[in-house]
């Protein structure tokens, strides 16, 4: 019987694995002589190759953005609720492109995979990227697909840095940049939590230098604490009072310092836990670090405005009103140094409760904004 997927689905997808053998060089001075890039397609490229939009990710995003790899499959794609028939990346209309960069560790080079100088993997000799060296890997993904110019780069938190960059990189080559819940730069306390997250990983006695792998560990324990910490600063106050509140996993306090009485420590806790064990922690380290690099007006003495000069794209900028990680305020710096630069620039700040995490749920304000954005482009 054939499965029955729900009619705004794009149903059973598979991956693409792709390789590169043209050496790649990167911001911190090293190259990879070669490299494979692990992506997904969703709805059909034009005769014309002028309906692609490509899907950006965020620190522990991936290729999987929409649909399902098997009838089993409980969850779809991490933004299903965006990219589908109908939907406000609507695949009846366009070729959609979502990939995992490059260090990641859902199938694309990164510190997981063998290194072919020693046989053995990479772990932290895998060498820093930037997001301007995934933007370059991602152009010649775009040259391997026939794609001369993107209809649109679409990305949130980190993925918005990538849009922001595809803009000034290779401003021919994109007509739309979508950047949502994003950032010019990191603030110094962005910059504090992710340190924070790299010390748990760093000071766990199973990393080994960043070469657990080799020796059939994993630093679990720092992962875990590493999530535990950012799923915090991802959730406004009021979304984890309204999910938690204070209540107890049982009736009475246990007065014991290692148990787990509330609601709250148990959902970190299990966060955590699941966390750990599909996620690599040498690419824990590099996307934060990716993050903390991006600051592609300093290249401008910090003038953004300049910076963004060279654009040609059009711009929507979203951002949500409790996002405290990435808020409102970075997003509107966006768009003063767009407007500034004489640019075309849309941006709607979203009311909705659930902090940074909001970009990626269903919510019909944020749909409806988006949406109608998208039904602009022509293709």
């Amino acid at each position: 019987m054939p499965a029955v997927f729900p009619a705004d689905s794009v149903g059973l997808v598979s991956p693409q694995r792709l390789a590169f053998q043209q050496p790649l060089a990167l911001a911190c001075g090293r190259q990879l002589d070669s490299y494979e890039l692990v992506i997904e397609t969703y709805g059909q490229l034009n005769s014309q190759a002028s309906n692609a939009v490509l899907i950006c990710h965020a620190l522990s995003g991936h290729h999987h953005a929409a649909g399902y790899h098997s009838v089993d499959e409980r969850k779809p794609g991490w933004w299903d609720s965006c990219i589908g028939p109908g939907k406000p990346i609507d695949t009846n209309k366009f070729f959609v492109v979502s990939l995992n960069n490059l260090g990641g560790c859902n199938g694309s080079t990164g510190p997981s995979s063998l290194n072919p100088a020693t046989g053995k993997p990479y772990g932290a000799d895998f060498p820093v990227i930037t997001v301007e060296d995934w933007v370059n890997s991602q152009a010649r993904l775009a040259d391997h697909l026939g794609i001369h110019q993107w209809a649109a780069v679409v990305g949130g938190s980190l993925g918005g840095m990538q849009a922001l960059q595809w803009s000034i990189s290779y401003p021919e080559r994109l007509r739309h940049c979508v950047c949502i819940a994003s950032a010019p730069k990191l603030s110094a306390q962005n910059i504090a939590f992710n340190e924070v997250a790299r010390q748990a990983i760093l000071s766990d006695p199973d990393y080994h230098e960043g070469r657990f792998q080799e020796l059939g560990t994993i630093p679990k324990r720092g992962l875990m604490l590493a999530r535990m910490v950012g799923h915090i600063t991802y959730l406004s106050d009021d979304a984890m009072g309204e999910k938690f509140g204070r209540e107890r996993k049982s009736a009475t306090h246990n007065y014991d310092l290692h148990s787990v009485e509330f609601q709250v420590e148990s959902y970190l806790r299990y966060q955590g836990e699941e966390f750990s064990g599909r996620f690599d922690a040498n690419t824990y380290l590099l996307m934060t670090k990716a993050l903390d690099y991006f600051d592609p007006a300093a290249a401008h003495e910090g003038d953004l405005a300049r910076t963004l000069s060279v654009a040609q794209a059009d711009f929507c900028v979203l951002s949500f009103t409790t996002d405290w990680r990435f808020s409102p305020a970075r997003s509107q710096e966006i768009v003063n140094a767009l407007m500034a630069a004489k640019k075309n620039v849309c941006y709607l700040d979203i009311d909705a409760p659930q902090g940074h995490d909001a970009f990626l749920l269903p919510i019909p304000r944020y749909l409806q904004a988006f949406s109608a954005y998208m039904q602009r482009i022509e293709v």
